[in-house]
């Protein structure tokens, strides 16, 4: 039998780790909307702001911008010389996003690039702009090509996290091989195989990839 008072180690962090007024706000304003609830969890939204302090990380590269719950994380590590850009493909969620960066105080430090993202990525590496951050969470089907573009325009030493890496259990399911499956799958291998970056995966929650760019 299951002991009633024994919870879910993932139940047990969520519970530690509280969400401050604005958090929850954006979630809920991405609720009301009717846009997907698939922010970053808190937990890992507090490991990027963590991360981009320890980096000391002034630029930075968001891929999905969604609501700006990871972007006001990710803003929240950063200097006053820090700077993201934030590529998304739809215009109302950048507008969003961009709304809610300017609550955090953070609105002069984001610009939003809205758009397929290949096409803002290659516009990035034509203009020569390099970044020493990295959080990849948009569409899965193009993980890869969005691994091999934060490796060409990455600084020495720069960081990359990637998010849902298990989708919600099925890159777990052998039996589900789909193309975003089987595209997550080899990022996934990737991340922790590829000769240019030192990476790991963590499990919790959907996943979180981590690696840093050999110099």
């Amino acid at each position: 039998m299951t002991d009633k008072n024994v919870i879910g180690a993932e139940e047990y962090m969520e519970q530690l780790i509280e969400e401050d007024e604005l958090l929850l706000q954006i979630k809920q304003t991405i609720r009301e909307k009717g846009m997907p609830e698939v922010s970053v969890v808190p937990g890992y939204g507090r490991l990027l702001t963590m991360l981009i302090q320890l980096s000391g990380a002034k630029r930075v590269l968001e891929i999905g911008a969604l609501g700006g719950y990871s972007g006001v994380c990710m803003a929240r590590g950063l200097g006053e010389d820090g700077k993201i850009i934030s590529l998304e493909l739809q215009p109302s969620y950048a507008e969003l996003a961009h709304e809610h960066l300017r609550l955090a105080g953070y609105g002069d430090q984001v610009e939003y690039r809205v758009g397929e993202a290949m096409n803002s990525l290659h516009q990035l590496k034509e203009e020569g702009q390099r970044f020493d951050f990295f959080f990849i969470d948009a569409d899965k089907l193009n993980y890869l090509n969005y691994l091999e573009y934060a490796i060409e325009l990455a600084n020495p030493g720069a960081i990359i996290a990637g998010d849902n890496l298990l989708l919600r259990g099925r890159t777990l399911n052998l039996d589900r091989n789909g193309p975003a499956i089987q595209a997550v799958r080899e990022f996934n291998r990737r991340i922790v195989s590829d000769p240019r970056l030192t990476g790991t995966l963590l499990p919790a929650f959907d996943g979180l990839a981590l690696a840093r760019v050999k110099g």
